[in-house]
């Protein structure tokens, strides 16, 4: 007789009858995975698995990954262009070039009428590398705007902003393999098991064989910090309180790297005269946090042989994100934790690409880290342009978050969006959705005809999906990987490549400035243009860069011809061969007075609300929503909400609630949870007209990025639930 397991039948893997494999880089999140796209005998994407070759993720997906060849025929693509007069009248079929002159025509009437940077243009994290380079040639070099900007300003602009005030140029300078070096690793509001899952597995791969202590500062009890040594639960928006405390006892207990930062920093006696105001007991009354936990952190980050800090949103968004990325900076630096194995400051990106935007589409400035302000870069752009040096503004205009206030004063009058939906992403919806409705004229370059955003559109522009083109991503470690076309665009989708091109022959009368057609010649230009620079790639190519499975910046012309180029590249940023990008080549440490402009819970609103992200989704469920396998574990919005205070509310697990703000309110369901704090709920915000209904909105003073994670609402029971839950289903949008 048989026992067990052997009667049974055994586990079968669905037989996709592959007979093709092509190679991407996931399209998803900034770790960067290679992956292949399997193709059936009809040319069909069918499955998805990772490249065991490559360092990034050794063959592992996650379950975004594991899904995606199913974006390329999910629902609400947009296949041809649409065009209308007036937002009330229903969209109409067009011809490509019917619809790219009305877009150039109607871009040239608002600039004639209003002023040139009476027309905006928001970008993404989404597109390719060399798309994001051409569109800023073509925002910069022929249309002149200066109101232009990224979505990553909603996610990475204080961790740009961070490492320009610390070190004099953004460019994260660690990678994920000081995970394998680090003694001590501290995580600043990062929850890399749902954010970043082939991250987190890389960190646990390392912990498992070093031991080295992990300690998490969240005020929620995320899966890191489930998983951490110690967990600082700190209270909302005062990281900056703890940062100066630990450096408190770092420099008043001798345990700084004095020879370090002298021959590296300026500012030390500035920073410490500052630190002395936040000796622990005083700290402990703000942020949370006990004084004796809070001098047993400095001590064991500052006597760890290297020590690692990374972070995610948790810090980027809030009011003063920029200041905490500068607080994580100066933390490494006095403890002489830059430029060596193990020791670092790794912001965790956002988006497959935020660093390609960050470092090519001249958003922020000019292309590779270049600046606006500097006359001397200006010239080498509008001589590499074939432009006059007088067109480029002498100084960076409106960022995303400033340029709706602009719209709803009138400034701005006309707006270009690029596969970015800010009626999901941008706070306060309400403001938005207002402002939208006071444009003149509103392209939507995107590849989903049905966005929130297209509702507002004059003109939808359908464009191809991530391996439906050819490029390069740059992921969070600074490593360039390709993307070769899986397919053919959807329809009569255009790369986004291609429509940048057709429009620059609209305003390119005469030809000067030059445009290639290939992704391949526009990687060749920009090579020239990194030459000699910080994020210097003149040794790579398309072809290297696929063989490689992803190279690291810098890499440059020299190492190769010498035969001196590593496989990988250029691991690490400020080594002890390179300086700083200050002109004297030294880092600097930069006081940070805490200034407490959070909104806070009181007696009308007395609970903290937290916005996060959910493994299963990404951003706006724009891809997700429409992925039967990622939609399934979170179809509709809900809270995360503490037991007892539940219990209080009279709110069983699983009932429809209302939460309400200071600016609007939103239905979700109940889910009982021990992660949240009694006086705090945490909220998905993947959701269209879910959380950015109720957040705030205020900006950091430095980057222009929102906070989304500290805000107050109520909870109010809802009495019938069956319209609460209709009301939530209309929130899924998908």
């Amino acid at each position: 007789m048989l026992f067990g397991r052997s009667q049974k039948n055994p586990i079968k893997i669905a037989d996709k009858q592959v007979t093709e494999w092509k190679y991407a880089t996931c399209g998803y999140c900034s770790t960067g995975c290679a992956m292949e796209i399997g193709l059936d005998q009809e040319g069909k994407p069918v499955s998805s698995r990772g490249v065991g070759g490559a360092d990034v993720n050794r063959g592992k997906l996650c379950l975004k990954g594991i899904m995606e060849h199913e974006l390329f025929a999910s629902a609400g693509r947009g296949d041809k262009p649409l065009l209308r007069d007036r937002i009330d009248q229903p969209m109409v079929a067009a011809s490509w070039d019917s619809a790219l002159d009305k877009v150039a025509d109607q871009i040239k009437t608002v600039q004639q009428k209003y002023g040139r940077d009476a027309m905006a243009i928001v970008s993404t994290g989404q597109m390719l590398t060399e798309e994001f380079y051409t569109l800023g040639k073509l925002a910069r070099g022929l249309i002149g705007s200066n109101n232009y900007d990224g979505n990553t300003t909603l996610c990475m602009a204080s961790a740009v902003s961070g490492y320009k005030r610390s070190f004099g140029s953004d460019g994260p300078p660690g990678c994920y393999a000081d995970f394998d070096h680090t003694d001590c690793l501290l995580a600043w509001g990062s929850n890399l098991p749902e954010q970043h899952p082939v991250i987190y597995w890389r960190l646990k791969e390392a912990q498992e064989k070093r031991q080295f202590p992990l300690i998490v500062v969240d005020p929620r009890v995320t899966m890191l910090a489930q998983n951490a040594d110690t967990h600082l639960a700190i209270t909302p928006g005062t990281d900056i309180v703890l940062q100066n405390a630990l450096m408190h006892v770092i420099l008043n207990e001798g345990l700084e790297d004095r020879d370090y930062i002298d021959k590296n920093t300026n500012g030390i006696e500035a920073l410490k005269a500052e630190v002395d105001k936040y000796d622990p007991t005083t700290a402990a009354g703000i942020c949370g946090i006990d004084e004796d936990t809070i001098r047993v952190v400095a001590r064991l980050y500052a006597r760890a042989k290297a020590s690692m800090q990374i972070w995610t949103m948790g810090i980027n968004q809030s009011t003063h994100g920029s200041d905490g990325v500068v607080g994580i900076n100066n933390l490494a630096l006095i403890t002489g934790n830059i430029g060596k194995p193990g020791g670092t400051s790794l912001s965790i990106t956002g988006q497959c690409n935020a660093m390609g935007t960050r470092e090519w589409s001249s958003c922020s400035g000019l292309p590779n880290h270049r600046y606006l302000e500097n006359a001397q870069h200006r010239q080498e752009i509008a001589e590499f342009w074939n432009i006059d040096e007088n067109f480029l503004p002498t100084q960076r205009g409106l960022a995303q978050t400033d340029i709706f206030r602009a719209i709803e004063t009138g400034e701005i009058k006309g707006l270009w969006l690029i596969a970015t939906n800010p009626l999901t992403s941008m706070p306060n919806t309400a403001r938005i959705r207002k402002a939208m409705q006071k444009l003149d004229f509103c392209v939507v370059q995107d590849c989903y005809a049905d966005t929130e955003s297209a509702d507002y559109a004059h003109v939808f522009l359908p464009a191809g999906t991530w391996a439906e083109k050819e490029g390069v991503m740059t992921n969070t470690e600074r490593r360039v990987n390709m993307v070769t076309p899986v397919i053919k665009p959807y329809g009569d989708a255009k790369p986004d490549l291609w429509i940048f091109n057709q429009l620059a022959k609209r305003f390119n009368t005469h030809g000067k400035v030059k445009f290639p057609a290939s992704a391949g010649a526009v990687f060749e230009e920009m090579k020239l243009l990194s030459k000699g620079r910080l994020c210097d790639i003149s040794g790579m190519t398309h072809e290297l860069i696929e063989k490689s499975r992803g190279i690291q910046w810098p890499y440059t012309q020299e190492q190769v011809e010498s035969g001196e180029a590593p496989l990988a590249g250029g691991v690490r940023l400020y080594t002890e061969a390179v300086s700083f990008c200050y002109a004297d080549g030294k880092a600097k440490l930069i006081p940070l007075p805490f200034i407490n402009n959070n909104e806070i819970p009181d007696e009308k609103f007395p609970i903290w609300l937290n916005t996060g992200r959910l493994v299963e989704h990404f951003h706006t469920r724009t891809k997700t929503g429409k992925v039967g396998n990622n939609n399934k574990f979170s179809p509709i919005p809900f809270i995360e909400i503490n037991p007892d205070a539940a219990i209080e509310l009279n709110v069983k697990d699983g009932d429809y609630v209302r939460l309400v703000s200071r600016r609007s309110d939103a239905v979700v369901m109940a889910k009982y949870t021990q992660r949240v704090a009694k006086n705090a709920v945490f909220l998905p915000f993947h959701f269209h007209d879910c959380a950015n209904r109720l957040t705030l909105g205020l900006l950091d003073p430095y980057s222009r990025q929102p906070a989304y994670k500290q805000q107050a609402v109520r909870i109010e029971p809802m009495v019938d639930q069956q319209a609460a839950a209709k009301l939530s289903m209309e929130m899924r949008k998908f």
